[in-house]
């Protein structure tokens, strides 16, 4: 459930409602009692990826060339 605080209580407490909104609590600020904007994280980096983690390998077939309906179905034809 969101927290609504008005813009003048947010200014008083800027830093906790940051550390509440990144931790993925909801906050909408308001402004003469309407909501007006949110507070929100920024989104993470995503992890970084790394080649040859999973085990297994591509088969043969993986690198046939694909029929022409195939080729077809991916165009969308």
């Amino acid at each position: 459930m969101a927290i609504i605080v008005n813009v003048h209580e947010a200014k008083t407490r800027l830093s906790r409602l940051i550390e509440e909104a990144h931790a993925g609590q909801e906050i909408i600020l308001a402004k003469a009692g309407k909501p007006y904007a949110r507070l929100m994280p920024l989104a993470r980096e995503p992890a970084r990826r790394q080649p040859g983690r999973l085990a297994g390998t591509a088969g043969d077939a993986f690198f046939e060339q694909l029929s022409d309906d195939e080729l077809d179905a991916w165009d969308g034809r």
